[in-house]
This record gives structure tokens, sequence and C-alpha cells, in this order.
């Protein structure tokens, strides 16, 4: 499957644990929703990505990837040590000049 060069960034830097490789996929004043809370700026989702990486250490396997109306979905298998795992999860991407603006996270 073809992914956005940022997309396909984030899901190698989630399977190799890199919090920080993750962050430098969004921009500046990116934002992400996940489990329904909001995390802004780079610092505020690489500290969310690093304790997320040590408590759970989660990989992501692409499922099917859609684009529609400037927003791409991507649907991932996560599995990792937390319950339930594994789980298929769809991130909602806005993408604007190669980084991620908005990043919203669902069931």
């Amino acid at each position: 499957m073809k992914l956005p060069k940022v997309i396909g960034d984030l899901v190698q830097a989630q399977n190799n644990l890199d919090s920080s490789t993750y962050a430098e996929c969004f921009s500046e004043t990116g934002v992400m929703i996940d489990e329904g809370k909001s995390y802004e700026g780079r610092a505020g989702i690489r500290k969310l990505i690093e304790e997320a990486n040590k408590k759970y250490r989660s990989v992501m396997k692409p499922l099917a990837y859609t684009e529609n109306d400037g927003t791409c979905v991507l649907s991932a298998q996560v599995s990792g040590t937390f319950p339930g795992s594994p789980i298929v999860l769809k991130f909602h991407f806005e993408i604007v000049d190669g980084k991620i603006k908005h990043l919203h996270v669902t069931g």
C-alpha cells in the first residue's frame, strides 16, 4: 500500500518505538487527539508517545488507506502490551506541507 511519506515515517517511528522521530512528523503546532485527550505541539506529542511506548510497546500494521477531501485515514492493527491487543484503530490525518497538522485516533 502506498502511504504519504510522513505517514510512512510515523508508522516506522512507532514500530521502532522512537518517540522523537514520531513527534518530528508533526508541524510545530500539530495536534494529536487520542483517547479523548488533546496533545499540542511536538513536545506534548513526544511526551505522550514516549510514555505510551514505555507502557504498551505498541507497533502498527497498516491495513487500509484512503484520502477524501483533504483528510487521510489509515486503518492499522495495533498490538502491544495493553489489554485487548491487538486492536484495529483509525488514524485521521490532516497533512500540510508534508507535516501532520492534526491527527485524531479513533477505535
